[in-house]
């Protein structure tokens, strides 16, 4: 019986974490259309060069991502803390920024690579790799689970148990 209360709390746990990923999936997926829109838009529209476009790009996905991550995907999460909890997002944000435009960068000036689609490839590329670490850091750091939650688990786990032993007759 213990073996299947184990993979049952593993199941539990993986189900969890699907469900995180596929919310911030969605959040970081609706994040780059933002980010490659505003980038093509102000590569277009304006003189800036190739990465200085990618730069505002970003910084305009970062806010649009902040407000999804914190109200949707990791709306269940401590919501003490605000300040910190921008802080972190905005610094982890920030390395986030320079992972995708250091590939950006290093197409464009390392390699000559600065064709139109060339820039959004290696854009897309970049976001790529940068959500990866923004993943993480994001759900280890900034939207961090509610103690309380976990101490409830551990609690009903605790009851579950005593509840599947059978009780000794007198």
């Amino acid at each position: 019986m213990s073996e299947q209360r184990t993979i049952g709390r593993l199941r539990a746990r993986v189900d969890q974490l699907t469900h995180e990923i596929l919310k911030f999936g969605a959040v970081g997926g609706a994040g780059v259309l933002v980010n490659l829109g505003v980038f093509n838009l102000v590569s277009h529209f304006t003189e800036l060069p190739t990465v200085r476009a990618s730069i505002v790009a970003t910084i305009v996905a970062i806010a649009f991502n902040y407000v999804g991550f914190r109200y949707f995907t990791y709306r269940d999460r401590d919501k003490q803390g605000r300040t910190k909890e921008l802080t972190l997002f905005l610094l982890f944000s920030a390395v986030g920024l320079i992972i995708e435009n250091g590939v950006l960068y290093t197409a464009t000036y390392g390699f000559g690579w600065d064709s139109q689609l060339q820039n959004n490839v290696f854009k897309f590329v970049g976001i790529g790799i940068a959500t990866l670490f923004r993943f993480w850091s994001y759900r280890t750091w900034v939207f961090r689970a509610l103690p309380a939650r976990e101490a409830v688990e551990t609690a009903e786990s605790f009851l579950s148990e005593a509840s599947d032993q059978p009780t000794a007759r007198k």
